[in-house]
């Protein structure tokens, strides 16, 4: 049955590719309606992204006002979040009310605070009384554990786990499939490499990778032939 509720005008903030990515997932969802983007006026290299019209952030509350239109802030990790923390301070202080979108294919049970601008995407977990500060991006197959507390401008990659009762300070970074153990703390601003295995709590700012898997010493045509053979 279609929703009786008047979707939300959204202005997508972002010309890159996680912009991109937010177009298509708030495309599909009744409750949100795109009606343009927005970005430095320095990255604009076209009037439109998407079919929508895309405005300098410089002017964008004249041209889409603060009172009737929402934002979301849709940029990466960079500068370890450090910029999309910017835009969404600064997108606030122009007076807009940014929103979160979860998919309905996220778990996220009732008991849990999500803050603003934050998404979280198909298939992410939340468990029970799991809190996201504001501007933090959960993505798919994500797990954030029960009573596990997630800082502001964090990014959580694609099948990371963060265990039970950890405490994560503000704009770190974890890397895809790696996993946080339960009950500590992870520094602001870290760094956490896909695959790590993280058992203690870590300092601020912190990096921490694993090696990349080696190189095998036969080439994939020769490492057949011997697999057929065995």
């Amino acid at each position: 049955m279609p929703s009786t509720l008047t979707p939300t005008k959204i202005v997508v903030f972002g010309a890159g590719k996680i912009a991109d990515v937010l177009h298509a997932l708030l495309a599909d969802d009744p409750l949100f309606s795109i009606v343009g983007a927005t970005c430095d006026r320095a990255f604009i290299a076209s009037p439109e992204m998407n079919g929508f019209p895309i405005v300098p952030f410089e002017e964008v509350e004249a041209i889409f006002p603060p009172t009737e239109f929402a934002m979301v802030v849709a940029i990466g990790y960079q500068e370890i979040n450090s910029l999309r923390a910017d835009r969404f301070r600064q997108a606030q202080a122009k007076g807009y009310r940014l929103i979160s979108w979860v998919s309905p294919r996220a778990s996220v049970p009732k008991g849990c605070s999500i803050g603003a601008n934050c998404i979280i995407m198909d298939g992410a977990s939340l468990q029970p009384h799991a809190r996201l500060g504001d501007n933090v991006f959960v993505w798919n197959g994500a797990v954030v554990g029960h009573h596990a507390t997630i800082g502001d401008h964090c990014w959580l990659a694609s099948n990371c786990t963060i265990s039970s009762t950890v405490s994560m300070e503000s704009s770190c970074f974890v890397g895809v499939n790696a996993a946080i153990g339960q009950d500590i703390s992870i520094g602001e601003r870290s760094i956490i490499g896909a695959a790590a295995v993280i058992t203690r709590s870590t300092v601020a700012g912190g990096v921490y990778i694993v090696p990349d898997t080696e190189r095998y010493r036969l080439d994939s045509g020769r490492f057949m032939k011997i697999a057929r053979m065995s």
